[in-house]
Formats: structure tokens, C-alpha cells, sequence
């Protein structure tokens, strides 16, 4: 699934589980009076009975639920670490260009793993038997919002 679907399917259910909390038997006005918030909290002072002995406040769980879905879009944890660009050149030469996702949980050691399965795609997809790299590098771009991992490189494909 696209990063960007996931991200308006997981709106769309704080959206959805934010309707829910105003819909419950809460006897205070309604929030659709034109008056709002209304004269008490948007969320009801209730608790979900999970067990006996073991409630949880529902401002709490609702908080609780915008924290783990500000921090699943933030760090998408399903998204790709690495976006490749590549160009075509003359003599069977692609130059690739790679860079890591600037907040990302894991893979920082993986740039050149990443840079040879794509070289090896583009041999396959081509009917190329092997591919020589040509020149390859890795390092760091810095920039306000911290720095970002990148490699690049060129491959050429041949045949045996």
C-alpha cells in the first residue's frame, strides 16, 4: 500500500474515532449547536471498563491514540527507507542516486545493499547477464531539519 494511502486511512480513522467520543450518551449540549466547544469537554468524563478491576480514563486512551498516530505519520514505519533516482546514459550506464528518509527507525547501513538489488533489477529487466560498478559513494547531507543519508553511484550492464 502507498505511504500516502496509508497516511488517509490512518486520518481517517482519528477522524472516525474522534466522531465516535462526541457521539456517546453524553447529556451536555450538542457540539453541532454552533457553540463550540460546548459548555463542557469535548471528550466525556467516562472510563472504559477493560476489566473488574482495571479502568481507563477515555481522555486518556483518545490521548494515548493521537500520540501513536502523530508518531505513525511521522515515522511511517512502512514506508521505504530509500528512494532511488536513476538516469540513462550512453554505453549501457545508469547513474543511481539514493537517499534515506530522514527520520526513519533502522536500515542506516544498508545504502549499498539497496544500490546493488536496484543494479541487479535493471540488469534483469534489460536481458543484461552482470553489471560492473563503475564508482560508488556514500555520506551525509546535512541540512536544517538535521542530516540525511546518501550514496550514489554508476553501474554499467554487460553481457558475457
Amino acid at each position: 500500500m502507498p505511504p500516502n494511502r496509508q497516511r488517509q486511512l490512518l486520518s481517517a480513522a482519528i477522524a472516525i474515532a474522534l466522531t465516535g467520543c462526541g457521539s456517546l450518551n453524553y447529556p451536555g449540549p450538542s457540539a453541532l449547536d454552533g457553540n463550540f466547544p460546548a459548555q463542557g469537554p469535548i471528550i466525556p468524563d467516562t472510563s472504559l471498563n477493560l476489566t473488574r478491576s482495571l479502568q481507563i480514563p477515555l481522555d486518556k486512551v483518545v490521548a494515548w491514540g493521537l500520540y501513536a498516530g502523530a508518531a505513525w505519520l511521522i515515522l511511517d514505519p512502512l514506508a521505504p527507507n530509500w528512494e532511488i533516482e536513476q538516469a540513462n546514459f550512453p554505453d549501457r550506464h545508469y547513474h543511481l542516486s539514493l537517499k534515506m528518509k530522514r527520520l526513519y527507525s533502522g536500515g542506516a547501513g544498508e545504502a549499498r545493499v539497496v544500490f546493488h538489488q536496484r543494479a541487479k533489477e535493471l540488469m534483469r529487466q534489460n536481458g543484461y547477464d552482470t553489471y560492473a560498478v563503475v564508482e560508488y559513494t556514500e555520506g551525509l547531507e546535512s541540512s536544517l531539519l538535521g542530516s540525511q543519508r546518501v550514496a550514489q553511484g554508476v553501474i554499467q550492464l554487460t553481457r558475457r
